[in-house]
């Protein structure tokens, strides 16, 4: 069932991204541009509804920052949640981090009803990280939840669908002054002190068009609500046409670049560090169930290594064993020394026994090229107020 729901999603992305040629194709994405037009109007109504009152922002009474994109996935937005939470707690914020938890596994059905009628839909969130223990694993927290309470030990890492229940949690229970909403720019129920929207320097707003014809939650306006808007995986040429772009369409948001560089390579199971210096020349696997693999695998040819066999999996994937075996047995056919995969990912591996290669993960963190002074400038100012 996983692998023919992962095989429509890359099916889809083909039809999309104008890969699949054909009348069936043609058809396809006419019917998927009927759905954006409409899907487009009800972001829209949604909007409108918040700002009239119709529909009710909550407040808190703390600061509630929101980090999140106008596309689905690919942004680089967990290093980016990381740097802020990082920074603001080093400033002295007791941070909480409320995530959705996407993908993670759920209750099933009949756990959910059996819930339902025995009155326990109230209870608490899922409390990945107190700020002081790691309490839950990536299947039952989420990947990127998960990822960010292992990185970031001092800070609290909530799970929940309603993040108005887990801010107040985090509040009343944690001790917490500070929310940062991940994924959290279409989350209108909390309302934001700051919103900071990523953008993809090497594919902005995709196709410009809304889900499910393009990959945009919503059109590209509405970035008029950022107050900081991040160039993520930029190449150190200024983006110049985009920046432009950018404040034509907000000019009032401060606007910085950034780029995402591996730092050293991690054993996924030992943990063992090792230098990115080790990759040069050596033949190597890449496997990868993330949003946009292109940019991590040009990372690993440029760190000098050579790929020798590829594996590339829909965005969220879980691993079984079984796949891991499969992977070290193929990348040892194809002369591979190592495999190579992402931080993300590497949450996701199952434990397995026998290794007859080497499996690390590329450590991953944020480097500023522009912008760092008004960056920090507005960390401060959130500690302050």
């Amino acid at each position: 069932m996983r692998a023919w729901l992962e095989k429509i999603e890359f099916y889809l992305l083909d039809v999309i991204e104008e890969r699949r040629k054909g009348k069936r194709a043609a058809v396809l994405r006419w019917g998927l541009k009927q759905l954006s037009r409409l899907f487009g109007v009800i972001v829209q109504i949604r909007l409108r509804l918040y700002r009239w009152g119709i529909l009710r922002h909550h407040t808190l009474g703390c600061q509630v920052l929101s980090v999140g994109n106008l596309t689905v996935g690919g942004t680089g937005k967990t290093p980016i949640v990381e740097v802020f939470a990082r920074s603001l707690e080093k400033q002295g914020r007791k941070v909480a981090i409320l995530s959705r938890g996407y993908k993670r596994i759920k209750p099933s059905f009949w756990q959910r009803v059996a819930s339902r009628f025995s009155r326990r839909d109230g209870q608490p969130p899922l409390v990945v990280s107190d700020g002081k223990r790691l309490l839950l694993d990536s299947a039952i927290s989420g990947d990127e939840p998960y990822m960010l309470a292992s990185n970031l030990p001092e800070v609290v890492v909530i799970v929940d669908k309603n993040r108005v229940k887990a801010g107040q949690f985090a509040i009343k229970k944690l001790g917490c002054d500070t929310l940062i909403l991940d994924d959290g720019f279409q989350y209108l129920s909390l309302k934001h002190r700051l919103d900071i929207v990523l953008v993809d320097r090497t594919n902005p707003f995709g196709n410009r068009c809304v889900l499910p014809r393009g990959v945009l939650r919503e059109p590209v306006k509405n970035i008029k609500r950022a107050g900081f808007i991040f160039i993520t995986k930029s190449n150190g040429d200024g983006a110049e046409a985009l920046k432009a772009q950018l404040r034509e369409l907000n000019p009032n948001a401060e606007i910085s670049e950034c780029r995402h560089c591996a730092r050293h390579l991690s054993d996924v199971y030992t943990r063992e560090q090792k230098s990115l210096d080790e990759l040069r020349g050596l033949p190597v696997a890449a496997v990868s169930g993330i949003a946009a693999p292109e940019g991590f695998e040009d990372e690993i040819r440029r760190l000098g290594a050579h790929i020798v066999h590829v594996k590339r999996y829909a965005d969220h994937h879980r691993y079984t064993q079984q796949e891991i075996i499969n992977l070290i047995n193929n990348s040892l056919m194809k002369g591979a020394q190592a495999v190579i995969t992402t931080e993300k990912d590497a949450v996701r591996f199952p434990f397995v026994e026998r290794r007859d290669l080497p499996i690390y993960f590329l450590r991953v963190e944020i480097e500023m090229l522009s912008g760092a002074e008004a960056f920090h400038d507005w960390i401060s100012r959130i500690c302050f107020q």
